[in-house]
């Protein structure tokens, strides 16, 4: 099984703020590179099914200028976003937008590089 990834930080399995991360490995992993040196936060959103919905949050988020990429996950139920690395990452807000489009949300991990 001599399986290497030549990347750091994998971090799918890791635990942040005490619960397990889960995200699609690849999809995250793209992210994250595509965003060196920014802040990943993955929001875990409850009953995120349509693309509709998606693209409610894409917009909400995009109107923030702080949010440099963001990529919704419907198959996981996952939001991810990545912040400038000074943002403060406002959790009530963040919740907020979620609520805005209808939706919960049951957790926001910020994931450390």
């Amino acid at each position: 099984m001599g399986h290497m990834h030549s990347h750091e930080g994998h971090v799918h399995d890791t635990m942040v703020d005490g619960q397990k991360l889960s995200v699609d490995a690849e999809r995250f992993d793209n992210f994250v590179n595509a965003v060196p040196g920014d802040q990943v936060v993955v929001i875990s959103v409850q009953g995120m099914v349509c693309d509709f919905c998606a693209r409610g949050i894409e917009k909400t988020f995009g109107k923030d200028s702080a949010v440099t990429k963001i990529d919704v996950d419907l198959a996981s139920g996952k939001v991810l976003l990545a912040y400038a690395p000074e943002t403060e990452i406002n959790r009530a807000g963040i919740e907020q937008n979620i609520l805005n489009n209808g939706l919960n949300t049951t957790a926001i991990q910020l994931v450390g590089k």
